[in-house]
């Protein structure tokens, strides 16, 4: 009796962790890269070149996971008050270039400011590394 109960228990405890992990897995895969700049309403031309060069880099490094929306790039005016959602969310105050996959981000503002107007391929390598760590 004792070793029917403990082979009943292995196969149950089998088939919940087999169920988590695909469920994990599914998870993992259907977890898309968003990548948000949030800006002010009035933006300096280094502003504007971390949005240009973000969306640039993207479209060349991942241009079939841009064109099927696995991969997104969404720009946010932290003054419309329709994107306080997203602000209060990621906790924005001003200008922000996240990487965002689930509940995993990395920040690159300080990378985008510093290289957007006189580097912009190491802020295209910098969007890549995020990405793929994510």
């Amino acid at each position: 009796m004792k070793t029917r109960i403990l082979i009943l228990f292995a196969a149950l405890l089998g088939l919940l962790s087999v169920g988590s992990a695909q469920t994990a897995d599914q998870n993992a895969s259907t977890d898309k890269v968003e990548v948000y700049y949030f800006h002010n309403e009035r933006r300096c031309a280094t502003c504007v070149a971390v949005e240009d060069e973000s969306v640039k880099a993207l479209n060349e490094l991942y241009p079939e996971k841009m064109k099927s929306g696995e991969i997104a790039f969404l720009s946010v005016n932290i003054e419309d008050d329709a994107n306080k959602g997203l602000t209060d969310k990621f906790e924005i105050s001003g200008q922000t270039l996240l990487v965002v996959k689930g509940k995993r981000q990395e920040n690159l503002t300080n990378t985008a400011f510093m290289y957007a107007t006189t580097k912009p391929e190491k802020l295209k390598k910098a969007i890549s590394e995020a990405i793929e760590k994510l």
